[in-house]
């Protein structure tokens, strides 16, 4: 799963995240399980897809994931408590998720640290 080309969220998903210290995703109303998919890069892999926007998570609000909701991520919550639980699930996350386009996907290690040096504490 390691690639050799090392990839980095676009900057209008940096910006938007370092101004808001927010990350968006998908939760089911009534599970309240999140939305993790198949990768589209990597077999056997799963990915949590993660939006700067609620307008952007909501766009997804759609067929399989109708039931689902964009709940907001601090990023000081997604780094005390989110990446451990994830990276116990081995999740890769997609960045901006856009339907018909090219979806980044970065290891989780690599993708937190990059928050890490947005956060504002």
């Amino acid at each position: 799963m390691t690639d050799t080309n090392p990839k980095t969220p676009p900057a209008d998903f940096m910006t938007q995240v370092q101004s808001t210290q927010t990350l968006w995703a998908l939760q089911d109303q009534a599970s309240e399980g999140w939305v993790v998919l198949d990768s589209i890069n990597f077999e056997n892999t799963d990915v949590m897809p993660v939006w700067s926007s609620k307008e952007l998570a909501k766009s997804h609000c759609v067929d399989e994931w109708q039931d689902y909701i964009p709940m907001s991520i601090s990023l000081a919550d997604w780094l005390e408590f989110w990446v451990e639980d994830l990276a116990q699930d081995n999740v890769l996350i997609g960045v901006e998720w856009r339907d018909g386009g090219e979806y980044l996907e970065l290891e989780l290690a690599e993708f937190s640290q990059i928050l890490a040096k947005i956060e504002t504490l």
